[in-house]
């Protein structure tokens, strides 16, 4: 995809225009993003607006009036401009973060957000007073809150400042009254208390103003509001049709595009917002970023990465998505050189660089994830994505104690990220700590319930209770999340035959092997027709095989028991032509030729019996096992001979 000169600077005014009305709303994110990407386009177009300003440009007609965001309503533009002080008061008390003194800037009757009992009693009057009225007099008297009345003649820029600093006040509240971290007031037990009034007053304005159908009298940053208010009452369906009401008035209000596409669950709610969206070059970075959150792998997905990577080919957003992808796709390598080529080009920059070290922690690479924690740390120590890293880096030298304390620390600062309540969940987990890990795992499902490693660490921990039934639903949950994953149906096998489910558990361990491996699955497992020709040279987990076999032994189905057996076996050698290596010997296969030794020995096949058993012999493993087979084949087959050799002498 290429743009022409016009499309170009049409793009970058957008964006700039973008990042100045996002910081003026105090979307700060959202302004970085609009940045990022207005300085990721070619040089060549960086260096046509620096050539011109070397020149004798104009500054009446040149860049300045093009960063200013249009504003077509005449209405907005007069409120706009006769509230401009009041406006620079609420922008500075926000900076500061005054929230409660930027939102009374334009809503001065809102209510307090508490207030003392009116028969509030002194400490002397409290002990002359019987301690039954005691009681009475301390109990707190529930209060309607009275309904903020908007004052009129306010521009929609005014009321969305006044009403996201009551929210973002809501919040803080909120985190300290939440105090510790998994603690008795943390979690949804406490509220934002701002929400319910916010809500009131959007749902007024909008009523007053057309309701959801009327397009007219909107610029798009209340819509994103209110859609914001309605995702923290659950109301998720309705949330959904404002936030599309909000992009499609907006496009350029990144804010709104990610809470949108939280509340995308699947390929198919994704396919049938697009028809929704507006038009335009966001829309395609919208596709993109939903893709990777829900770890598609399609050609489309890659192909329109590589269009935008060639609009804006130094996007440090879209080398990120480029790593994620690859990293899903548990192509290590290339993931690792995106993210190392990204924090070349952005050594300062932490966004994303918490699954850098969820990379590294897996490869393992102690080193460089010791550099990156270094890096991180000198960059800014009170980000949570530091204080992931630092956790990862900690978990890998077996120090599950000081990595809990920086995911906790992580959370104090941000409790909405998610990354750090899963990484705590697998801590918890190694420290044998149940119950916290299970409530970790619940936190980090509630922020994003489409990440299945939440999923799968929450059939873990109830595994490890014994609650099979549970453990089972939670890893279909992870497996239906990422089928592409072959430990997902491993885990979802496992998770059946425990509940002695044995011919589901066959399935979906034959459903890991297909994921895992690259050979042609459209035959039958285990078939006993000639089982051999498909899996020599290690195309299959011999660990998968093996639990298989097992589990047709369990049902008494020996021949296909045996079948799998050889299968697994078969995995130790190299294949002739061109094929994968083998794996040669291992525990698992070992194993696998004990039992089939055991199996031909019950079958009365005494040379494949002594050749297996001199195998184990030879592998080290189970030896005396295999010894005392020998021993006994050898007696059986010296009084095979006798019985022979009398009948031939009779």
């Amino acid at each position: 995809m290429a743009l022409s000169s016009e499309q170009q600077t049409e793009l970058q005014t957008h964006l700039q225009q973008a990042v100045v009305a996002c910081n003026e709303r105090c979307l700060y994110f959202a302004a970085k993003w609009a940045a990022e990407l207005l300085n990721s386009f070619p040089s060549s177009a960086h260096d046509t607006h620096d050539d011109a300003s070397d020149t004798d440009v104009d500054d009446d007609n040149e860049l300045p009036p093009k960063t200013q965001p249009s504003n077509h309503d005449r209405c907005e533009g007069r409120l706009e401009a006769k509230e401009l002080p009041r406006y620079l008061l609420a922008k500075s008390l926000f900076d500061c973060r005054e929230y409660d003194r930027c939102a009374a800037v334009f809503l001065p009757s809102q209510v307090p957000h508490s207030r003392p009992s009116q028969d509030v009693l002194s400490p002397t009057k409290l002990h002359s007073t019987p301690k039954s009225k005691q009681r009475a007099s301390l109990s707190v008297k529930p209060h309607k809150p009275q309904p903020v009345q908007l004052p009129k003649n306010l521009s929609q820029k005014a009321l969305f400042l006044a009403l996201y600093a009551r929210y973002l006040s809501g919040e803080k509240r909120k985190n300290e009254d939440s105090e510790t971290i998994l603690g008795p007031a943390d979690g949804p037990v406490t509220a934002n208390k701002e929400v319910a009034g916010i809500l009131a007053i959007l749902e007024e304005y909008f009523s007053a103003r057309g309701g959801i159908q009327d397009l007219s009298n909107s610029q798009g940053w209340l819509d994103y509001l209110y859609g914001l208010m309605l995702m923290k009452t659950k109301s998720d369906d309705l949330a959904k049709q404002w936030l599309l009401r909000s992009v499609n008035l907006n496009p350029y209000n990144w804010s709104a595009w990610l809470e949108l596409g939280s509340l995308v669950g699947s390929v198919e709610e994704l396919q049938q917002i697009s028809d929704h969206l507006p038009q335009n070059i966001v829309k395609f970075l919208f596709y993109i970023y939903c893709s990777q959150e829900l770890f598609l792998q399609t050609p489309e997905v890659y192909n329109s990465l590589a269009q935008m990577l060639s609009i804006f080919p130094s996007s440090a957003f879209l080398a990120q998505q480029k790593a994620l992808l690859h990293y899903h796709a548990r192509d290590h390598d290339t993931a690792m050189q995106i993210f190392d080529n990204l924090l070349t080009a952005h050594p300062h920059r932490l966004d994303g660089m918490e699954i850098f070290s969820n990379l590294l922690y897996v490869l393992p690479n102690r080193p460089k994830l010791a550099t990156l924690a270094s890096t991180a740390s000198d960059t800014d120590k009170f980000r949570p994505e530091t204080n992931c890293i630092l956790g990862n880096y900690y978990s890998l030298i077996s120090e599950h104690e000081k990595a809990v304390l920086h995911f906790r620390r992580a959370l104090t600062l941000d409790r909405t990220f998610q990354a750090a309540w899963t990484l705590m969940g697998h801590e918890y987990i190694e420290l044998k700590n149940t119950q916290a890990a299970i409530e970790s795992y619940r936190r980090a499902v509630d922020i994003n319930r489409k990440d299945y490693r939440s999923w799968y660490g929450l059939g873990q921990g109830y595994e490890m209770l014994e609650c099979y039934s549970y453990s089972l639903f939670y890893y279909q949950r992870a497996a239906a999340l990422c089928p592409g994953d072959p430990k997902m149906w491993a885990a979802v096998g496992n998770a059946y035959s425990k509940c002695g489910k044995i011919a589901n558990a066959i399935q979906a361990y034959k459903r890991a092997l297909a994921v895992g491996s690259q050979i042609d699955t459209t035959s039958s497992f285990g078939s006993t027709q000639d089982p051999l020709s498909q899996a020599i040279g290690g195309a299959l987990d011999p660990q998968l095989l093996f639990d298989i076999a097992l589990l047709y032994e369990r049902s008494n189905q020996f021949s296909e028991a045996a079948a799998f057996m050889e299968l697994c076996l078969a995995q130790e050698e190299g294949a002739d032509e061109g094929g994968e290596e083998g794996l040669g010997v291992t525990q698992i296969t070992s194993r696998a030729r004990l039992w089939l030794a055991k199996w031909s020995y019950g079958c009365g096949e005494w040379e494949r019996t002594m050749e297996l058993a001199n195998e184990l012999c030879q592998d080290g493993v189970e030896v005396e096992e295999a010894k005392g087979l020998v021993r006994d084949v050898r007696a059986r087959m010296a009084v095979r001979e006798r019985e022979e050799e009398e009948e031939g002498g009779e």
